[in-house]
C-alpha cells in the first residue's frame, strides 16, 4: 500500500512537473521567436543603406539566401510602392492602407503581422516591417522581411523540449499551420485563446488521434494571429509505474518481503519453535506424564522462559497435590474399609443372637419369623463384606455376590430337610450398594419362600437367572415345586416386601408358575449403568455353579 500511494505521489510530481516543463518550453519557443522576428528589424537597419540605388535587388537577394528563414527582403517608399526586392513582390494597391503600413506611418518602429493583406510568399510566412526615416526625420517608407514560419517552430531536437515532443503552429482561428507530427495535434479547447491571453501560456491534457493521452501547451508567437503549440506524451498511471518498476512498486514489494522472510525467521527461531516445544510438553502433562520438565528451558528468550519455569512450577504442583490426593483417599478407603467390617461384624452379632434366641423358642411360627429376619441381615451383612472385600468401595460385582448369596441360604437349611441344587446364570454387571441392598433382600424373600413352599421335605432344584437386556434387567428365581393355585395369588409379608423392593429400584416384581410347574419370581428393573467393566468372576455366564455346602449335600 505504501509502494501503490509512494508510486501515485511519484506519477502526480512528475505529472506536475512535464506540465510545468512543457509550459515553460512553449513560452521559450514563442520568446525565442519573437526574439528572430524583433531582430529582424536590427537586420533591415543594417541593409538600409543597400537597399537603394543600383543592383540593390542583388543585395537583398544575396542577404536573404545567406540567413535561414528569410524568403524576402523588400524596400517600400511612402506611398506603399516597391523601391527594390530581393525577390517578387504582389501587387498590392491599397498597401499603403494596410494596418501594418498605417501604424509605420503613425510612429511604431516595427510592426508584425500574419496578415499584410497579400500573399508575400508561396508558403505560410509573417512580416516583419521597420519604419524608414528620411533625414528630416519625416516617414520614408518601410524595410520588410518575410520570414518562413517553419523557420519560428522550435526544433523538436531542442534539449530544453520534454522527450518525445512534437511542436506546432497554429493561427488564432485555431487552424494549424504546420505540425510535425499531425496525429499528435487534436482539436484545440473552445476558449484556449481567451486563456492564454489571460494567463501568458496554456497547458492541458487532451487524446491524440490515436487516443493515447498526452499533455499540450500553447503560447503566442505573433500577437494574438499566430500560437506555437508543444504536445508530449503523458502516461497514465499504470503505465507510468510499469515504466517506473524499480522506484515504484518493485522496490516496497521487495523491501516488504525481505522484512516479512526476516521477521519470519526471526519469529520462528525466537518464538515458534519454543512454543511448539512447550506445546509438545504441555501435551504430555495432559496425559498424566508429569515427571517431564523442560530441560531446553535455559535457551529460551526470558519472557518463553518465565512460561517455561510456570510450567513446571505447576507440574510440581499438581505432582504434589495428586500425591496428597492419592495419600487422603487412600486414608478414605482404610476408613470406609474399616467401617464396613465393623457394620459386617455388627450385623453378624446381631445374625447370631437372633440364632440364639430362634433356638430357645418353641413356636414354630416364631422361629420362622426369627429365621427369616436372620436371614435378612445376613443379606445385609453379605453387602457389606463384599464391599470391604472387593477393589471398589463404590461397586460390587453382581455375579460373586448371588453365588454366595444363594450358597448362605441354601446351606443354613440344609440340616432341616433334603438337599437342594442350585443352578445360577448371571450376566456380568457391577452395581452399587444402593441398588445391591434391595436386590439381594428380593431375592432372600424369593429363596426363603421356594424353601419353605416347594422344597419342604422334598427337596428340589433352585434356579437362579440375572439377565440383562439393553435398558432392563431381569431377576428370576425358580423351582420345580408343585404350587397350589392360590398360592400365585396370596398375599403375605413377603410378597409385601418383594413389592417394595421392585418399586425401590423403580421396576415391577411378578410371581408367575414355570413350566416344571413351581413358582418363578421375578424382578425387572432398569439397568443401572456400569462406570467401568465388572470384574471378571470365576467361571463363564450361564455355567451351573453349587455352593460347597449343597455339592456336600448332593
Amino acid at each position: 500500500m505504501l509502494g501503490a500511494l509512494q508510486s501515485v505521489i511519484g506519477f502526480q510530481r512528475e505529472g506536475r512537473v512535464l506540465r510545468e516543463n512543457l509550459g515553460f518550453a512553449a513560452e521559450r519557443s514563442a520568446a525565442t521567436a519573437r526574439a528572430r522576428m524583433e531582430s529582424a528589424d536590427v537586420l533591415l537597419q543594417t541593409l538600409a543603406p543597400g537597399a537603394v540605388g543600383f543592383q540593390c535587388a542583388q543585395r537583398l537577394g544575396q542577404a536573404a539566401s545567406r540567413i535561414p528563414g528569410y524568403l524576402n527582403l523588400i524596400r517600400f517608399d511612402r506611398q506603399g510602392r516597391v523601391v527594390c526586392a530581393a525577390g517578387s513582390v504582389p501587387a498590392d494597391p491599397q498597401r499603403a492602407l494596410r494596418p501594418w503600413f498605417s501604424r509605420l506611418r503613425a510612429g511604431d518602429a516595427l510592426v508584425i503581422t500574419r496578415d499584410p493583406g497579400s500573399p508575400y510568399a508561396p508558403e505560410p510566412a509573417v512580416l516583419t516591417a521597420a519604419r524608414a526615416t528620411a533625414a528630416d526625420g519625416r516617414f520614408d517608407g518601410a524595410f520588410v522581411a518575410v520570414i518562413a514560419l517553419s523557420s519560428l517552430q522550435p526544433s523538436v531536437g531542442d534539449p530544453s523540449l520534454p522527450k518525445g515532443a512534437e511542436v506546432g503552429l497554429v493561427e488564432k482561428t485555431g487552424r494549424y499551420i504546420t505540425v510535425t507530427a499531425p496525429g499528435a495535434f487534436p482539436n484545440l479547447p473552445r476558449d484556449w485563446r481567451a486563456r492564454v491571453q489571460a494567463e501568458g501560456s496554456l497547458v492541458w491534457y487532451g487524446r491524440d488521434a490515436e487516443g493515447r493521452r498526452r499533455v499540450y501547451s500553447a503560447a503566442p508567437v505573433v500577437g494574438d494571429e499566430v500560437y506555437v503549440v508543444l504536445s508530449a506524451q503523458s502516461p497514465g498511471i499504470l503505465s507510468w509505474a510499469w515504466l517506473n518498476p524499480l522506484t515504484g512498486l518493485l522496490f516496497p514489494l521487495l523491501t516488504f518481503a525481505l522484512a516479512l522472510a526476516a521477521v519470519s525467521v526471526a519469529a520462528d527461531r525466537v518464538v515458534v519453535r519454543w512454543i511448539t516445544y512447550l506445546q509438545r510438553i504441555a501435551a504430555l502433562y495432559a496425559r498424566g506424564r508429569l515427571s517431564v520438565r523442560p530441560v531446553q528451558a535455559e535457551r529460551m528468550p526470558p519472557e518463553i522462559r518465565e512460561l517455561a519455569e510456570t510450567m513446571e512450577d505447576m507440574a510440581d504442583a499438581i505432582v504434589g497435590r495428586d500425591a496428597s490426593l492419592r495419600d487422603s483417599l487412600a486414608q478414605k478407603d482404610a476408613l470406609m474399609r474399616e467401617i464396613h467390617h465393623r457394620v459386617k461384624n455388627n450385623l453378624q452379632v446381631i445374625s447370631s443372637l437372633l440364632n440364639m434366641q430362634q433356638r430357645s423358642l418353641a413356636d414354630p411360627a416364631a422361629r420362622s419369623a426369627m429365621s427369616d429376619t436372620r436371614q435378612r441381615i445376613t443379606a445385609l451383612a453379605l453387602i457389606y463384606r463384599a464391599l470391604y472385600q472387593g477393589p471398589d468401595l463404590k461397586r460390587v460385582d453382581l455375579r460373586p455376590f448371588l453365588e454366595e448369596l444363594t450358597a448362605q441360604l441354601v446351606s443354613g437349611e440344609l440340616i432341616h430337610g433334603p438337599a437342594v441344587r442350585t443352578e445360577l446364570a448371571v450376566d456380568p454387571l457391577v452395581i452399587d450398594p444402593d441398588r445391591l441392598a434391595p436386590l439381594a433382600l428380593f431375592a432372600v424373600e424369593a429363596i426363603t419362600n421356594a424353601q419353605k413352599h416347594a422344597f419342604l421335605g422334598r427337596g428340589g432344584v433352585l434356579t437362579v437367572a440375572f439377565t440383562v437386556r439393553g435398558e432392563e434387567a431381569e431377576l428370576e428365581i425358580s423351582d420345580d415345586g408343585s404350587a397350589p393355585d392360590n398360592a400365585l395369588a396370596a398375599a403375605g409379608v413377603g410378597r409385601t416386601l418383594m413389592t417394595a423392593f421392585a418399586r425401590q429400584l423403580r421396576g415391577r416384581a411378578e410371581l408367575v408358575r414355570n413350566p416344571a410347574g413351581g413358582v418363578t419370581a421375578r424382578l425387572v428393573f432398569p439397568t443401572p449403568a456400569a462406570d467401568g467393566p465388572p470384574t471378571p468372576a470365576r467361571g463363564g455366564p450361564g455355567r451351573g455353579n453349587k455352593a460347597g455346602g449343597n455339592q456336600a449335600a448332593a
